[in-house]
């Protein structure tokens, strides 16, 4: 079982990105950190997914604004076995990290 930085991302613009999915027999309790490297405010959309795109309704956050060089920040997302934590943002220059703790179910 994993402990600590649990998968990272350097995001492509509009372009659904799988940054963590939780492994099999396991449920993890994940923090996530999106990084804005630019110097203009920038949308960002975030889901806990049971695929790689995610449903409307599986959206935590939805297009929300990061300013420049600033920093969301979403803890305590507990997640099943297969679940994936999917980040998605309208430009380039931005970093997705997620970290945390994965814990055996058998």
């Amino acid at each position: 079982m994993a402990t600590g930085k649990l998968g990272a991302a350097d995001l492509a613009a509009a372009t659904e990105t799988v940054v963590y999915t939780v492994p099999d027999n396991t449920f993890a309790v994940v923090s996530l950190n999106i990084c804005n490297r630019n110097s203009t405010s920038i949308n960002v959309r975030v889901a806990i997914a049971d695929a790689d795109t995610p449903t409307v309704a599986e959206h935590i956050e939805f297009d929300a604004e990061i300013l420049a060089s600033g920093v969301l920040e979403r803890t305590g997302l507990v997640m099943n076995t297969g679940q994936r934590l999917v980040v998605r943002s309208d430009t380039i220059n931005v970093s997705a990290v997620a970290y945390g703790i994965e814990t055996s179910v058998t």
